[in-house]
């Protein structure tokens, strides 16, 4: 499972679209429950904003379960998502992810690619808390032998995944895409600790 991300550098072109935190900050070992930057559709483009990475559905009264990801698998049928899947998708860049593997003592990899970004698929809700409407969302994720990554897009992809009118077979068609071959590198056991936010977390072994 993707549970932790990074997104520590960014291109201008993301810096420039509306809604950019001016206070971003580079994080290297991003968790659910944190708050995250997201991508969305807009009049002419895209707009950022920010989300707490962990779905909070308005009607959702237990706080204590807001799921982290959504499976590819069964996004549009869960009532948890099915909705969000056909109103409100949106994107989350990252310049890699991490994930642990091996029996035992797992050890931690890196993963990322050519291009300086990656954009995950995802799904984003609104819920107000105390007169304040804020945002959250869930990373879509595929099965990747016996684990799960989250499900990359690449620029068409990310188009088709933005544009509200895009039909349904065409977002479903998404879901199945057979993933880019991405780069990996096994990693000190620095990352593990959800603590520590620094370049250090990527200290190869």
């Amino acid at each position: 499972m993707c549970g932790r991300y990074a997104l520590f550098r960014w291109t201008p072109a993301l810096a420039a679209l509306p809604g950019f935190p001016a206070d971003q900050q580079p994080h290297w070992n991003i968790a659910p429950g944190a708050s995250v930057l997201m991508l969305r559709g807009a009049e002419g483009g895209r707009e950022a904003a920010r989300a707490r990475w962990g779905l909070t559905p308005a009607w959702l009264t237990d706080l204590s379960r807001t799921p982290a990801h959504a499976r590819a698998e069964t996004l549009a049928e869960q009532p948890m998502f099915r909705e969000a899947f056909r109103e409100r998708r949106c994107l989350v860049p990252a310049n890699g992810f991490y994930e642990w593997r091996g029996s035992g003592r797992k050890r931690p990899y890196w993963m990322s690619a050519e291009a300086s970004l990656l954009y995950f698929a995802a799904i984003w809700e609104a819920y107000p808390v105390a007169g304040q409407v804020y945002l959250s969302l869930a990373l879509v994720t595929q099965a990747a032998a016996s684990l799960r990554r989250p499900l990359l897009l690449d620029e068409a992809g990310q188009a088709s995944w933005l544009d509200a009118e895009a039909p349904q077979p065409e977002l479903r068609a998404l879901l199945t895409r057979p993933q880019p071959p991405l780069r990996e590198r096994v990693l000190a056991d620095l990352v593990n600790d959800p603590r520590l936010d620094a370049p250090e977390c990527l200290t190869p072994a």
